[in-house]
């Protein structure tokens, strides 16, 4: 039975990852809403407004005592802890999402994309190997796993600019915003040069699409009854980067994200295709 506080990081959260969690078989869903909710958990620390710095750390220690074998009183890294011996996690994945997650406390801007994806490493590509360690696939998915992770937290990038701004951060190579003439993304910028801003998120949504294709892929490594729910998410994303194509401006009125009869409806779709 999956713990109430672990239940509720996980509803509030992410709509995308909830509603299409709930198609994995129960001991799956399980293992799921363990993983997230320690991510989540140490995300929303450094999400914070102010930033929770002094709780994340804290967190992390936790993390490390329980680590060395002691108990925490903290369900979310207990049951986390538990999951990632269970199921043989490799510590470098998580000392990689959380270095990712401190970089968010000290980190504002990445000048590169090749000094973006150490981030990307371990704000997504570690999920993604987690996930298919979690769903014991095979170790020639993990390509896959880690091209899907990276996929879908471009998306959120591209989605959450506006949130982002207003939390100092910029997660887009400053040189590639420099080549479309843009000296940031805020919403006066957007005003000021609309086809500059618009052409640029196209181009980040073009890198997208080629790390969703990458990552598809590798889906026939996926079990049917483990596709379904991951083929969901995937759709839900890729609906998300049409929307904001079609509108690049979108994401300074509003966060785009589906409903949740669109993503129940995907799911029913899927399950009569798988």
């Amino acid at each position: 039975m999956i713990d109430r506080t672990i239940y509720g990081i996980f509803r509030r959260g992410s709509r995308t990852y909830f509603y299409s969690t709930l198609f994995f078989p129960p001991a799956v869903r399980e293992d799921v809403f363990s993983l997230y909710s320690f991510v989540r958990t140490a995300d929303d620390y450094v999400d914070a407004v102010p930033q929770q710095v002094e709780e994340f750390y804290a967190f992390t220690d936790r993390y490390a005592m329980a680590m060395a074998g002691e108990a925490t009183g903290d369900v979310v890294i207990d049951s986390f802890v538990e999951l990632a011996g269970r199921k043989g996690f490799d510590r470098a994945w998580t000392t990689a999402f959380l270095g990712s997650m401190e970089r968010d406390i000290t980190v504002g801007s990445y000048r590169t994309i090749r000094d973006l994806e150490a981030y990307l490493y371990g704000s997504s590509e570690v999920i993604g190997l987690m996930m298919a360690r979690l769903l014991d696939l095979p170790p020639e998915s993990y390509p896959a796993a880690q091209n899907l992770g990276r996929a879908m937290q471009y998306v959120n990038f591209i989605r959450d600019i506006a949130e982002d701004l207003a939390l100092g951060r910029t997660y887009f190579p400053r040189e590639e915003m420099e080549a479309f003439g843009l000296d940031d993304l805020s919403a006066a910028a957007a005003s000021r040069d609309p086809r500059g801003f618009a052409a640029f998120l196209r181009f980040q949504l073009r890198r997208y699409r080629e790390w969703q294709e990458q990552a598809e892929a590798g889906f026939g490594h996926i079990p049917r009854r483990y596709r379904i729910p991951i083929r969901t998410a995937s759709d839900m994303y890729r609906w998300t980067a049409r929307t904001i194509e079609r509108d690049p401006a979108v994401v300074h009125r509003r966060k785009v994200k589906p409903s949740v009869i669109r993503i129940v409806s995907g799911a029913a779709t899927n399950t009569l295709k798988a």
